[in-house]
C-alpha cells in the first residue's frame, strides 16, 4: 500500500466551520481477547506465531499468549505441578489493530472471533491496561517496561507501524504507561500520534 494510502486510512479529517481539525492518532499496541476452539488454544497460539512470521507482520501483532497458571495436583499420594489454562477457549493478542493484523488474526485456523466485536468485520475493543495487567501478573509475566533517552521536544523518528519512517517532535511523555506523543508532519500539517515508547527512537 502506498504511504499516501495508509495515511488516507488513519487520519480522520473533521470539518468543522469551515476548518479541518485533525484529530489524534493512536498506532499503538493493545491487548485483545481472541475466541478459540475448546482445547486448540496452543494450537491457535501456534498458528498464529506462524503466520505472523511468514505474513511479515511483525511490526503489527507482537505477543500471543494462553492464559495459564500452575497448579499442584496430588495423586496417589504424590505432588505434580500441572498448568491449567486459567481461561478454557480465549488467547490474548498484544497488536496494533489494523485491516491486516484483523485478517491475520481473524483468519488463523482454530479462531472463531474476536472478543468484544459486533460482527461484520467491526473492530473489537481492547482490554483495559489494569484488565491485561492483572492476567499477565496471574500467570507471573510482568509488561514490558523501557528506559527512554529522550523526552519532551526531542525529535524521534517512528520505527514500525503505518508510520515507519516518519520523523517528529515529542509532544507528551507517559512514563507510567509508557506511551508518547509525537507531532508528525504530513501535508503540511502537524498530527498527533501516539505510540509505544519502543516504537520510535531518537534520532
Amino acid at each position: 500500500m502506498q504511504q499516501i494510502d495508509i495515511i488516507a486510512t488513519i487520519i480522520n479529517v473533521i470539518s468543522r466551520g469551515g476548518k479541518d481539525e485533525l484529530v489524534l492518532v493512536k498506532m499503538e499496541k493493545n491487548w485483545y481477547v481472541v475466541h478459540t476452539y475448546s482445547g486448540y488454544e496452543n494450537k491457535v497460539k501456534a498458528n498464529l506465531e506462524k503466520r505472523v512470521e511468514t505474513m511479515g507482520m511483525e511490526d503489527k501483532i507482537f505477543r500471543v499468549v494462553v492464559p495459564e497458571e500452575e497448579e499442584t495436583e496430588v495423586k496417589d499420594g504424590k505432588k505434580k505441578v500441572v498448568k491449567r489454562k486459567v481461561f478454557p477457549g480465549y488467547v490474548l493478542v498484544e497488536i496494533i489493530m489494523t485491516d491486516d493484523s484483523w485478517y491475520v488474526v481473524r483468519n488463523t485456523p482454530g479462531v472463531t472471533g474476536f472478543v468484544g466485536s459486533s460482527g461484520a468485520g467491526s473492530k473489537p475493543t481492547p482490554l483495559l491496561d489494569e484488565e491485561i495487567e492483572v492476567v499477565l501478573k496471574r500467570m507471573g509475566v510482568n509488561e514490558q517496561r523501557y528506559e527512554v533517552d529522550y523526552e519532551v521536544g526531542d525529535t524521534v523518528q517512528v520505527k514500525e507501524g503505518p508510520f515507519a519512517t516518519f520523523a517528529g517532535a515529542i509532544e507528551e511523555l507517559d512514563k507510567d504507561k509508557g506511551k508518547v506523543r509525537v507531532l508528525v508532519n504530513m501535508f503540511g500539517r502537524d498530527t498527533p500520534v501516539e505510540l509505544d515508547f519502543n516504537q520510535v527512537e531518537k534520532i
